[in-house]
């Protein structure tokens, strides 16, 4: 979602960094406990040193609600893109104000999902499927609005992060809230990356190509561009929406990089397409990733298919420890609405902050948030579930 987000005053764009760093760590003195600020690992070093807490969209809102309790806070400052602010303002109490310094900083992947198309085609798809002993539950991926979270929650479905996905998929194949029926199937809407549905339902045995079908809410032709014998077919109907970062890597670039370090670990974000994913060694979630090279020994060699500002942190930090970590392809695989995130911004939202003033708020409506929250409650229980379940000793 690309809002318009106003000019900023002249004096702004005239501050060097060293100013605007320093006027910035003022501010964020004189605001103290009243302001939390939150920093994803894509963002630029530049303001990512101003953060209190960094990580993934999903641990920065649970942090978020965590802190804001603890020290009382008032104000939400994201470092991040819209959905992430909108996450963090369902999930913490409704008298925290969520601030994100640039409303053009939107996900390309969140705007391919728009909820007028979801609603359009989950119509189609029931409709189809009328008379046939089948359930479809729609999953949305965290990079999704609000107001999908919303209509997956008001449907029976649930959100899922690329850590976690496994676990919802297959809390949906097995009926999600109900249990199946005698000879009910399951068929699963997932929105809006295709490529993580994709990667991670084929991990799970699922046949890429017989059992699973893209929709694309852009086709002329019905059903998404899909027969009603391929739709009765599938398991996973993909929606087509993927990640403009994640996109950029090619298998080509794992056979380049295997040529020149033979002992290389290359791990990716299941976001990549899958024959990328296939390629490679291993597949991980953001935090997944990072604690695989913080875990590296000494003297391996990784290259990672991620966002460009996070490998580089990473790779700077693991040589200190002998670790070589290099991006998987030389192409500035750069999340370009997360750079609209600069100092300027920040400081033109703290500045105005002291003098009183709430600029760039992010507010779920009440009948969104109701929704959206039931969604990704789902979701934790599935996981606190499935965590409970595996920390349970075995019976002998």
């Amino acid at each position: 979602m690309q809002l318009w987000q106003p000019s900023l005053p002249d004096s702004y764009l005239h501050l060097s960094d060293d100013e605007l760093g320093a006027a910035i760590a003022r501010r964020k003195t004189e605001l103290g406990d009243q302001l939390i600020i939150l920093g994803h690992h894509y963002q630029q070093d530049e303001v990512i040193r101003f953060a209190d807490f960094t990580g993934d969209s999903f641990k920065l809102s649970q942090q978020a609600a965590e802190r804001v309790k603890e020290r009382g806070a008032k104000y939400v400052l994201f470092l991040g893109v819209h959905f992430m602010a909108e996450s963090a303002d369902i999930l913490t109490p409704e008298e925290t104000t969520v601030i994100l310094p640039d409303l053009s900083a939107g996900c390309s992947m969140a705007d391919m999902a728009d909820y007028d198309d979801v609603v359009d085609a989950w119509g189609q798809i029931v409709a189809s499927l009328k008379g046939s002993r089948t359930r479809v539950i729609p999953i949305c991926y965290m990079n999704s609005t609000a107001a999908i979270k919303a209509f997956v929650g008001e449907h029976g479905g649930a959100v899922c992060t690329s850590s976690n996905c496994d676990r919802i998929l297959a809390w949906a194949l097995a009926g999600g809230e109900e249990p199946l029926l005698a000879d009910e199937q399951v068929k699963i809407l997932f929105i809006p990356d295709q490529h993580l549905g994709r990667n991670t339902a084929a991990a799970m045995g699922c046949d890429p190509v017989t059992r699973m079908i893209v929709w694309d809410p852009r086709s002329d032709e019905p059903l998404g561009g899909n027969d009603a014998d391929a739709l009765s077919r599938a398991m996973m109907i993909l929606w087509k929406g993927h990640c403009s970062v994640h996109k950029l890597f090619r298998p080509e670039h794992v056979d380049q990089i295997r040529a020149e370090w033979p002992d290389v670990t290359v791990i990716v974000h299941p976001e990549c397409c899958y024959e990328v994913c296939q390629k490679s060694d291993m597949t991980g979630s953001t935090e997944g990733i990072k604690q695989a090279i913080e875990k590296a020994a000494p003297g391996t060699r990784w290259a990672v298919g991620t966002e460009v500002h996070m490998v580089n942190r990473l790779a700077q930090s693991a040589a200190k420890r002998g670790v070589e970590v290099r991006m998987l392809s030389g192409c500035q695989c750069l999340c370009t609405t997360m750079y609209r995130i600069d100092m300027p911004h920040m400081l033109w939202t703290m500045d105005e902050l002291a003098r009183g003033n709430v600029v760039n708020a992010i507010r779920v409506s009440p009948s969104v948030r109701y929704w959206a929250l039931i969604s990704l409650q789902r979701m934790l229980d599935i996981t606190a579930a499935g965590a409970a379940k595996q920390a349970a000793p075995s019976r002998v």
